[in-house]
């Protein structure tokens, strides 16, 4: 096997960009015997978020890695058995359940915490907690609801309570129902094995770095930092005893760090084509994606309408290791529509249609519906490859 690292501690833009898409499990054979599990172990944190368009986005993440797995796979393979938590990393993500240790100094610093933007009321902290230990897994509502009637954070007591007790620890959310969360006291869905706050603060931040490492393949101090969302004085301090060693990369302008084993040999084999989730996190990083893919890309759905360029949730095409357009999709009962497409080129035609015929046909869609298509000219050749391929 061809080593990346000697004799000299650099790598081309080309090189980084591989080492890349080869941690995120988007270039070589994808290991479908870990499944589910086993994606959320190598990336080591899986965004959640409420916008649900062809699928939720912690659904998409393995679809676009893993190929069509059924969506209810998807779910039982988070929430079943104790095997994940739901926790604040690089936001909500569903994470490892043998993190759970490694988290710690984010418990620590939440029950530190001085100031919060809802008031806890007297008494609602140890309710709710005792109505856990008494009934088992509930949700917010099951809890007393969870708003009190007015806008969506205004929050009832029991909802604060609750929360709160997640941030510190004492509460972990074992499942989504409804795409509500069920709590439970991490005393009992926890396993005791790693159920516990033994770890400074230094060795959480130092695995911690370490994982990000070996998620990303490659990245500056920010990338690193960005991952679960640490401080970057975080990161430095940790960083030289995390097991990445530093690299420059073409055209790079900040010091980077790799993982050793993504520079042990050439990332090699079959590129996946897929249409990704604005929260996958080959591309959450918008600073990092236009770096390594040199393409701009913003999520549009908290933008008014009106000011919106490529629309609600457009989702970037992979294809060939490149970032080569993207789709504004939605669902008109068996028909996908993709309501805004971006090409870069006629290279990207093919890989957009089969991009796009997959994906209906992962969420039971029996068409394909193309509504505007950037480039006129491409429009024509498009249709016919959707016709092709359906």
């Amino acid at each position: 096997m061809t080593s990346l690292l000697p004799p000299t501690a650099s790598l081309s833009a080309d090189e980084a960009r591989r080492i890349a898409l080869r941690a995120q499990g988007f270039l070589g054979a994808p290991d479908r015997r870990g499944g589910v599990r086993g994606m959320l172990r190598h990336l080591g944190a899986v965004q959640l978020d409420t916008i649900s368009v062809l699928a939720r986005s912690h659904e998409l993440i393995p679809y676009a890695r893993l190929g069509a797995v059924g969506r209810t796979t998807v779910d039982d393979a988070y929430w079943t058995d104790g095997h994940a938590f739901e926790y604040w990393s690089h936001a909500a993500c569903i994470l490892p359940i043998e993190e759970w240790p490694h988290f710690a100094f984010r418990r620590r610093a939440f029950r530190a915490r001085p100031q919060w933007h809802h008031d806890l009321p007297d008494d609602a902290y140890d309710t709710v907690i005792k109505q856990l230990r008494a009934e088992g897994p509930l949700t917010a509502t099951e809890l007393g609801g969870a708003k009190n009637g007015g806008e969506w954070w205004d929050w009832s007591a029991s909802k604060v309570a609750v929360e709160r007790a997640l941030m510190y620890g004492e509460v972990v959310c074992t499942e989504r129902r409804s795409w509500k969360r069920v709590y439970d006291l991490a005393e009992r869905a926890v396993p005791d094995a790693v159920h516990h706050d033994d770890l400074d603060d230094t060795e959480c931040l130092r695995r911690l770095v370490q994982l990000a490492g070996k998620s990303l393949g490659v990245g500056t101090r920010a990338d690193i930092a960005d991952y679960h969302r640490l401080k970057g004085e975080q990161v430095e301090a940790v960083i030289a005893d995390s097991g990445l060693v530093p690299v420059d990369v073409e055209g790079w302008e900040k010091q980077a760090w790799a993982d050793p084993e993504a520079l042990a040999s050439t990332p090699r084999g079959r590129h996946r084509t897929t249409l990704l989730s604005p929260f996958d996190s080959l591309i959450w990083d918008r600073p990092r994606t236009e770096r390594i893919f040199g393409f701009t890309h913003r999520l549009e759905a908290y933008v008014p309408k009106p000011k919106r360029i490529h629309g609600y949730f457009a989702m970037p095409l992979l294809a060939g290791g490149r970032l080569l357009g993207r789709v504004d999709p939605a669902r008109e009962g068996t028909t996908l529509v993709a309501r805004h497409v971006s090409l870069q080129g006629p290279k990207a035609v093919r890989p957009m249609a089969e991009a796009l015929v997959e994906a209906a046909k992962w969420v039971g869609c029996a068409d394909v519906r193309l509504e505007l298509v950037d480039a006129q000219q491409l429009r024509a050749p498009l249709t016919a490859e959707l016709a092709r391929l359906t």
